[in-house]
């Protein structure tokens, strides 16, 4: 009797990369949201807005210096200085004292004999922290959607606020092939690249998509491909649905998108420039929809040194070096390590566009 034996898999056609990003933000939903201390809070993503209150509750002092009544000094100066009714000493961070709108400098007062006096004129909140200045109850002292940055972390710290609730997806990263140092280096750049919003576990290819319950979502390594060892589209489409094989992106034609129940996952090809544009076109964008975040990327625009060609109907992720003020393309279509290595960012050039002329003003995205 014949074996019977499973059809490889094939790319029947490209989908357009718009389709594919359009899935994603229709379909990967937040995770639930949970509370952690506030020193493990680097990177990860706010799941509420920040409430703190009015911050100070009073006026404090900004400076060391004299707490007094502004109205009393308008018209001192160092040949008229003007008596002053109320001049308290205060230190930084001291609430002024009944009466007094502003802190003189120490020089700005006069407390070399007798009562003192301004020799110089005070404006009313000079050197003062007036109520609520820091915060208060109109808006959040910070919003959901955005990742924490070391400022953050210092500010919420000075708020005596010891605990966030964030968003931290848990990603499982499969690789097709064991002992295959290129598949090692793009797992390793994966987990690198989860780490600042989620977490990463390395799962072998055996274990790669059954119970995916434990996983916010699956990126494989490797396998997407039409050779004699590649089946990872196939395991997914065994395990839940496809929504992609073969899309509109260049590099990385060969990846595929679908599901596992409600869990993304996501395909990279085996080539380390493939993975670089797939990831940062649909990895990390998958990645924010998990989180929550919202965060604008930090995308900057500058001018090109070199004209750009691109095909037709494909999206071409393009390595750009910064050069003074203008950007030079490196290459197109496969990516060599040595261009990867000198990148300082990438140009996407739309499916509908040839590419662009030199001199044109173009977005700069962040490697």
């Amino acid at each position: 009797m014949d074996e019977v034996r499973t059809p490889p898999q094939r790319i029947e056609r490209l989908a357009p990369l718009a389709d594919v990003v359009a899935v994603i933000d229709a379909q990967v939903t937040s995770i639930a949201p949970r509370d952690i201390d506030l020193t493990a809070g680097l990177g990860r993503v706010l799941a509420r807005d920040i409430q703190a209150g009015r911050r100070p509750p009073v006026a404090l002092a900004l400076r060391d210096g004299y707490a007094l009544r502004s109205e009393e000094t308008t018209d001192a100066g160092s040949y008229a200085p003007a008596p002053l009714s109320l001049a308290m000493r205060v230190e930084v961070g001291e609430p002024l004292p009944p009466g007094a709108d502003a802190v003189a400098p120490l020089d700005s007062v006069a407390d070399d004999a007798g009562p003192l006096q301004a020799v110089a004129p005070i404006a009313p909140g000079e050197g003062v922290l007036m109520p609520g200045q820091d915060c208060d109850d109109a808006q959040p002292v910070l919003r959901a959607g955005r990742a924490l940055r070391r400022l953050d972390l210092a500010v919420l710290s000075a708020l005596d606020i010891t605990r966030v609730c964030v968003r931290i997806p848990e990603v499982r990263i499969v690789q097709a092939r064991a002992d295959d140092v290129v598949a090692d280096a793009i797992t390793s750049l994966l987990a690198d690249l989860i780490a600042p919003h989620g977490t990463a576990a390395l799962f072998l290819e055996s274990a790669a998509f059954r119970g995916p319950q434990d996983a916010d979502a699956i990126i494989a390594v490797g396998g997407s491909g039409a050779g004699s060892q590649d089946n990872s589209v196939l395991s997914l489409a065994r395990a839940g649905r496809v929504v992609a094989h073969g899309i509109g992106l260049s590099p990385g034609e060969t990846s595929a998108f679908g599901f596992i129940g409600s869990t993304p996952v996501l395909i990279v090809p085996g080539r380390l420039d493939a993975a670089l544009a797939v990831w940062h076109v649909l990895g990390a964008r998958m990645m924010a929809r998990l989180s929550g975040c919202t965060d604008a990327p930090a995308v900057r625009h500058a001018k090109l040194a070199r004209k750009i060609a691109s095909t037709i109907g494909l999206v071409e992720f393009v390595p750009v070096a910064t050069e003074a003020d203008m950007v030079t393309p490196l290459a197109s279509g496969y990516l060599p390590w040595r261009v990867l290595a000198q990148a300082t960012g990438f140009v996407l050039v739309p499916a509908q566009q040839e590419g662009f002329a030199p001199g044109t003003l173009v977005p700069v995205n962040p490697l």
